[in-house]
């Protein structure tokens, strides 16, 4: 894929701080919210992965604030999974303004537990890839 997935978002008032910018916890919120959409527009549900027996997890979370958001403001968030050798994973992700400005960057590790286990499967991306029914997007 050479565009990654995104979905668009618009700033609301009501989640911004008392300087009138976006508050720091939405950014995990807005950046949660895309990862949520490329797993359903590659057809996996919540359903599906406790159904499955897996359920994701994050490990570690980084924000990268590089410019202010304010009420009103139309951003696209991205999602791009990159997959590695181990248990885990990385998810790259970013807030652009609608003029292509970055206003901040989101990194994230994480993982697939299994539920029953209560350990990381080792498979992420073969698991996630076997649910979807557009493994593409991955």
């Amino acid at each position: 894929m050479s565009e990654p997935f995104s979905v668009p978002v618009t700033v609301r008032g009501y989640e911004t701080d008392v300087q009138g910018h976006l508050n720091q916890s939405v950014y995990l919120n807005y950046a949660e919210h895309a990862r949520w959409s490329l797993l359903k527009a590659a057809g996996i549900t919540q359903a599906g992965l406790i159904g499955s027996g897996v359920g994701p997890v994050a490990l570690e979370t980084t924000i990268r604030y590089q410019r202010e958001l304010l009420a009103g403001d139309e951003v696209e968030v991205t999602c791009a999974f990159e997959w590695g050798e181990g248990k885990t994973f990385r998810i790259r992700q970013a807030i652009r303004k609608k003029d292509g400005t970055v206003a901040a960057e989101i990194t994230a590790v994480g993982g697939l537990m299994d539920l029953k286990e209560r350990r990381l499967v080792a498979n992420a991306s073969e698991v996630l890839k076997g649910l979807a029914t557009d493994p593409g997007l991955f």
